[in-house]
């Protein structure tokens, strides 16, 4: 059931995207949404929160921002690949440190070291552009220049492709005995470490994956933005990846998008017809997932499936 939800989704997306042109850049915006979430859902895979992965969205964006400044030719496709390379390498080095830590302090590290790079893209202003960011021209996809619509269609596609691709990848590594280790941290870590496993390598492996799709997220969403400001990387932006894998669940890699559908739903329908307390709305939705199904929609999903059908979660 969850793997036709999939399709579904994707084919939705495609066919919204080509019939309102309008609506491709929120489509692209809410998928780059569900990427960085499956990259903390990672993290809450290990009984982790982070309250600051946005800070790789950031390394990630600005990182494509530089190389695009720097070399203005460089193809669309490369500028991603740059933008994982970049907040990969950051996601290795940061990972070096907050491993260590369990819990809160996990989170609160994460949380103030995302804080720092917020405040010094802020404040380096001949660098960054500080508040005002750095504007990128629309680069080539496939060596081809493309007008704003057609660039718009190619980055749906792409980011469809992405979502695809990773959804099966990280639904594979959650069943590989990778996977299997980086859950048990979560549930008995001590008897992991008695196995011969080094707790601290495993979740490190797992946070520069999540890094990784924290970062695409980030370097598409500069792609279709044409600009990058240092609000990307802000702590705001990471409870909202929060929220956003809580609301969906994360036993399933689709949680995450599942989620995000939620709550760009919720939050368009807010912010129109309850403007004041919109976040009030929000917050309300989330408490009754996690009253109704404490482990996400997702989890819902897949117990109604196997109540019903008989059907492997």
């Amino acid at each position: 059931m969850v793997r036709y939800l999939a399709w579904t989704g994707a084919l939705v997306c495609l066919v919204l995207g080509l019939a309102f042109p309008w609506s491709k850049t929120p489509l692209i915006m809410g998928l780059c949404y569900a990427m960085a979430s499956l990259g903390v859902a990672i993290m809450m895979r290990a009984g982790q929160v982070s309250f600051g992965h946005a800070v790789f969205a950031a390394i990630s964006a600005y990182g494509v921002a530089f190389t695009a400044k720097a070399y203005p030719d460089t193809d669309g496709l490369l500028l991603l690949l740059v933008g994982m390379v970049c907040s990969g390498v950051a996601g290795g080095v940061i990972g070096l440190f907050v491993v260590r830590y369990r819990g809160i302090f996990f989170g609160m590290l994460n949380l103030a070291l995302s804080m720092v790079v917020f405040s010094m893209l802020g404040k380096f202003y001949n660098l960054t552009g500080g508040t005002d960011g750095l504007r990128i021209q629309r680069p080539t996809l496939l060596g081809q220049a493309l007008e704003r619509s057609a660039f718009e269609t190619a980055l749906l596609v792409i980011a469809l492709a992405c979502s695809a691709l990773l959804v099966w990848l990280v639904q594979r590594y959650f069943k590989s005995a990778a996977g299997e280790a980086l859950a048990s941290i979560k549930s008995n870590e001590t008897r992991l470490e008695y196995l011969g496993l080094s707790a601290k390598r495993i979740l490190w492996d797992g946070y520069v994956i999540s890094a990784v799709l924290v970062g695409l997220s980030g370097a598409l969403f500069v792609l279709v933005q044409g600009l990058v400001t240092p609000d990307i990387g802000s702590w705001f932006r990471s409870g909202e990846y929060v929220f956003i894998t809580i609301l969906g669940g994360s036993g399933h890699a689709l949680g995450s998008f599942v989620g995000a559908v939620v709550f760009e739903a919720v939050k368009l329908f807010a912010s129109a017809y309850m403007t004041g307390v919109w976040q009030l709305l929000l917050g309300v939705t989330l408490i009754i997932v996690i009253l109704i199904a404490p482990e996400g929609i997702i989890g819902l999903i897949r117990a109604k499936a196997v109540t019903h059908t008989g059907d492997k979660p």
